[in-house]
């Protein structure tokens, strides 16, 4: 019996199997794409712009105005939806792809699905070399898409129509694994993408993917529950798996089960309420005292769901207790095998369970819930310090997040950030009362996020108030996406503080014993500073804007404009050079050995001072 086919151009076969791929939240079924971005060029327009056109009933493509601000929207709307569901963003070749490899580098390092189509050469090479074509003297196959390579999870190149079958079921694979999970390049030579062939019909029936749960194994559950039962002062560091796994509910009643305290990560924040006894906040190098003080102190640290980067270990020199054990709760066993951790690959949520089952009713001493519980209040009235209100001519970044904070942190607010001063002092600072309402893209600290993030992240839940925090210097690198937002009805608030440069790299400067040089405007070659006025530019693409003087008046503005139905930015200056003393650890970031300035040589001496508490291995 012969197979029956439908003869589709190679872009439409790809769009219409984007449709037809379906997952379920809350026991509804939805499509696992929201949609397809799409900057059109002479590498896609004809291709792919015409099969999206013809299925405009079918799946939404939005229009962006920058490749990296639409591919930053949509990852962040992966990390919104905690992996559920995600989007597809397509280009033409040469800049307009390569605008997006930042956005995979991105995704990569956090783990976050993104399926990239970017427009290819032509597979035929008949016109070589075609406008925007990288050529390489030695090797003909290479092009610019090439560069996605290093920072997809997979990648393949459709050279015949008929590649997109195998190519485009792989990538779904790649999507939806909890392990592999990451950024998937398609690219689409296009002559290709216009070339037709007999597709399956098969090929385009519906499927749902639903999230696989991995079992661990039974021998690393049974070291891992004899160890964790061991233990005389646990700690479980929370990481962005615990989210992805929507293992919150399961966290908060193993804490209180068992009477252990929880730290989270940047990824990990708001896995608890902040409001939680057993939640003592961030940890690492922008941490709580509370956390910090325990995960020293600490002889069993359960790892969950988290890269165990160097913001949260304090690069390694976090820890001090020499007989510290890790269990490494992760479904990627890359992660799990960190700093010879005691490997427990499993989904968050399943291992939780096995543990606590096993653990039945044992709770952990009282005096190490007694002691966690004494270091967050004696936290809190550091933090409660460092929001409180100011009548400064210019506030600190603190100051302004606890404005933010009495405004507009209700059930309903998702906070939104990514690079520079803020993530240290909101990781600290914001207190998240639900599952994701701290959004903070700390992964590859991508300068240029925290707009087109608010968007993304706005078309996921559309109900919600986002509220985006954004310094000067990432607004100036990538502002688009308020045009964007507006475009899309999706109102999300933006409050910008402008401190004249990039103030967090010149603290970093100071503390290395560096001159202030290239980082505040002030301090860099010019001839003429000019005063940016960032309401000015933001109401020329379309946003109700405003400049407020005081933390009074920001408070103010941010009550009223809360049902403002455009998007909004909201601009304050800040200062600089102040920052949350209370908290945090140290960071390793090499000092020069040899300098004619004397700073540099006494920062010199602390540093090796502070790499001595570094654990090796």
């Amino acid at each position: 019996m012969s197979q029956k086919t439908v003869r589709l151009t190679m872009a439409q076969a790809i769009v219409k199997f984007l449709s037809r791929q379906m997952t379920e939240i809350d026991g509804q079924k939805v499509p696992i794409f929201g949609g397809v971005f799409a900057i059109f060029g002479h590498g896609n327009v004809a291709g792919i712009g015409e099969a999206l056109y013809a299925a405009r009933g079918e799946i939404t493509t939005y229009r962006a105005q920058n490749e990296q601000g639409m591919a930053n929207a949509a990852t962040a709307f992966a990390k919104a939806n905690f992996r559920s569901r995600f989007m597809a963003c397509t280009t033409s070749i040469g800049p307009g792809a390569l605008n997006m490899v930042t956005s995979a580098a991105m995704a990569h390092a956090n783990r976050l699905p993104i399926l990239f189509l970017p427009g290819d050469v032509f597979a035929g090479r008949q016109p070589d070399p075609v406008l925007q074509q990288v050529e390489d003297f030695g090797d003909g196959t290479v092009g610019a898409t090439d560069c996605f390579r290093p920072v997809s999870r997979y990648f393949d190149r459709m050279t015949r129509p008929e590649q997109i079958v195998p190519a485009l079921r792989r990538a779904m694979q790649v999507l939806t694994d909890p392990a592999e999970c990451g950024p998937v390049t398609l690219a689409l030579c296009q002559d290709v993408q216009s070339e037709a062939f007999d597709y399956p019909e098969s090929f385009f029936a519906e499927k749902v993917w639903k999230p696989r749960r991995i079992e661990p194994d039974a021998d690393e559950l049974e070291t891992a529950i004899d160890i964790i039962r061991k233990a005389k002062k646990p700690v479980v560091i929370a990481g962005g798996g615990i989210l992805y796994s929507r293992a919150t509910e399961t966290l908060k009643a193993f804490a209180e089960a068992h009477d252990i305290p929880v730290c989270e990560t940047h990824g990990g924040k708001s896995s608890l309420p902040h409001a939680h006894p057993l939640n003592m906040g961030a940890v690492g190098v922008t941490g709580s005292s509370a956390s910090n003080v325990l995960v020293e102190d600490c002889d069993v640290l359960i790892a969950a769901g988290t890269r165990l980067a160097d913001f949260t270990t304090g690069s390694w020199a976090l820890f001090k207790n020499p007989d510290l054990k890790i269990v490494g709760l992760n479904v990627q066993p890359f992660d799990a095998h960190k700093h010879d951790a005691l490997p427990l690959v499993c989904d968050a949520k399943v291992g939780l369970e096995l543990i606590s089952k096993a653990l039945g009713s044992h709770r952990f001493d009282p005096a190490w819930v007694e002691k966690a519980q004494s270091a967050k209040a004696v936290w809190m009235k550091a933090a409660d310090a460092a929001i409180a209100p100011t009548n400064a001519e210019r506030p600190s970044d603190a100051q302004v997040i606890g404005a933010v904070h009495r405004a507009r942190n209700g059930e309903n607010t998702l906070l939104v950030c990514a690079a520079g001063g803020l993530p240290g002092e909101l990781h600290k600072l914001w207190q998240a009362q639900k599952p994701g309402g701290y959004h903070m893209e700390y992964g590859f600290s991508t300068m240029g996020y925290e707009i087109a993030g608010g968007f993304g992240v706005k078309l996921a839940h559309p109900e919600a108030d986002v509220v985006v925090m954004v310094g000067d210097g990432s607004y100036m690198m990538l502002n688009s996406e308020v045009y964007s937002s507006i475009m899309a009805g999706t109102k999300i608030t933006v409050v910008l503080l402008d401190n004249a440069g990039f103030g967090c790299i010149n603290r970093l400067q100071m503390a290395c014993g560096g001159a202030n040089f290239n980082n505040l405007l002030a301090d860099t070659h010019h001839v003429e500073l000019p005063q940016i006025d960032f309401a000015a530019h933001a109401a020329a693409m379309g946003a109700k804007a405003l400049k407020v003087k005081s933390i009074a008046d920001l408070e103010e503005a941010l009550k009223a404009t809360k049902d403002e139905p455009r998007t909004t930015v909201i601009v304050i200056d800040t200062d600089p050079l102040i920052t949350t003393e209370a908290g945090g650890h140290w960071w390793d970031v090499a000092v020069p050995e040899v300098s004619g300035r004397a700073e540099v040589n006494e920062a010199r001496k602390g540093y090796e001072k502070a790499r001595l508490a570094q654990r090796v291995g």
